[in-house]
């Protein structure tokens, strides 16, 4: 497995640039019904002062030659409640899968309380499955194992989804407070992939009425993977962006899909990306279309090679992910962010969206 890390280049800025004071009443705590009734944000040309509409209208805002790209990863069900012999609650947290090849399957994982749970201990959580935890690993993470509790073997993939089906739950982010009474909601229509963290939530909106739509206009759909870790959503902590460590996470671009996006560029095209993970992806593709990890971390003057348009959600103040919007779209995305606060749109993963034309998009 080979990852690919890009360049840390000086940025000159520094994080205190991308703070705002987001309400807690904007943050969504569930879903809009139906998908495609969450508002947009509409934004392709600097020029042009940016338009309220609905995603449902998504459709109208694309054309005949264009590229549509999701990330079709699902989200497994990463959280796990266990309770030690003397009673005590555990909560692992599934962020990663180690790449061994050849060797047992292992995650990296956040457990709580991780201090009080020594390297080895092994929690029962069904007849079918118990969680090994072993020893601790960057960031406060520890290294765990799914196991079979009759033989103590690793369980193999099929099993351990299995297991994470019956004994794991949605891996909300901790600002949503109110429980999820459908966790298809979290999932994108098109999810097909297990082996994400986290939802790319820029996907929940569309449904597949909505891409049908897209597709009748003469419109190209693609789709990658990257797997969605925890990392993604955490503030960066570090006064420069630069010097924020951003975590490897699993993607695959293929070949033909490189292909398809170039050539409709060639012709006039534009590539639009459902979601930051989907930018990461294909931009991570089109510089080194042989790794299988990315640490690409877009930010500042980054020059973007495939995307042309985002469709993204409302992101958390001090993010790369709001960092990798500001290399997008420039220092609009402020005025574009105080817009969306005074109309009140609804932010973060169960919020609004915004589609948005890079900054030099002609």
């Amino acid at each position: 497995m080979t990852t690919y890390e890009s360049p840390r280049v000086p940025s000159g800025m520094s994080m205190a640039q991308f703070d705002y004071a987001l309400p807690e009443e904007l943050i969504g705590q569930h879903p809009i019904e139906p998908r495609d009734a969450a508002r947009l944000l509409v934004s392709l040309d600097a020029n042009v002062e940016p338009t309220h509409h609905h995603v449902r209208d998504f459709a109208s805002f694309v054309r005949e030659g264009d590229v549509i790209v999701l990330n079709e990863t699902r989200v497994i069900p990463a959280r796990i409640l266990l309770n030690k012999r003397t009673g005590g609650a555990v909560e692992v947290l599934l962020v990663d899968r180690f790449d061994d090849d050849g060797a047992e399957r292992r995650w990296k994982a956040l457990v709580k309380p991780s201090r009080r749970i020594s390297p080895g201990t092994t929690l029962v959580a069904s007849d079918s499955a118990a969680v090994e935890i072993g020893e601790r690993f960057d960031g406060g993470q520890r290294i765990v194992r799914l196991l079979d509790p009759s033989t103590g073997l690793t369980l193999d993939a099929d099993a351990e989804l299995r297991a994470l089906e019956e004994i794991g739950q949605a891996p909300l982010p901790p600002y949503i407070e109110v429980p999820l009474s459908d966790p298809s909601r979290y999932q994108t229509t098109f999810a097909r992939v297990p082996g994400s963290s986290a939802a790319p939530t820029a996907g929940l909106h569309l449904t597949t009425e909505l891409l049908e739509a897209c597709v009748r206009k003469g419109v190209v759909v693609e789709r990658v993977e990257l797997c969605v870790g925890l990392d993604t959503f955490r503030p960066v902590t570090v006064d420069r962006p630069e010097d924020h460590e951003i975590h490897s996470e699993r993607f695959h671009v293929s070949e033909s899909t490189l292909r398809v996006c170039e050539t409709a560029r060639s012709k006039g095209g534009r590539v639009i990306a459902v979601g930051t993970t989907s930018v990461r992806a294909l931009e991570s593709a089109s510089v080194d279309q042989t790794s299988s990890r990315t640490k690409l971390f877009i930010y500042g003057s980054y020059d973007f090679r495939l995307v042309d348009v985002l469709l993204t959600n409302f992101h958390l103040p001090r993010s790369s992910l709001l960092l990798l919007v500001q290399a997008f779209v420039g220092d609009r995305w402020r005025s574009l962010y105080e817009v969306a606060l005074s109309e009140r749109y609804r932010f973060l993963s169960f919020g609004d969206a915004m589609l948005i034309g890079r900054k030099d998009l002609k």
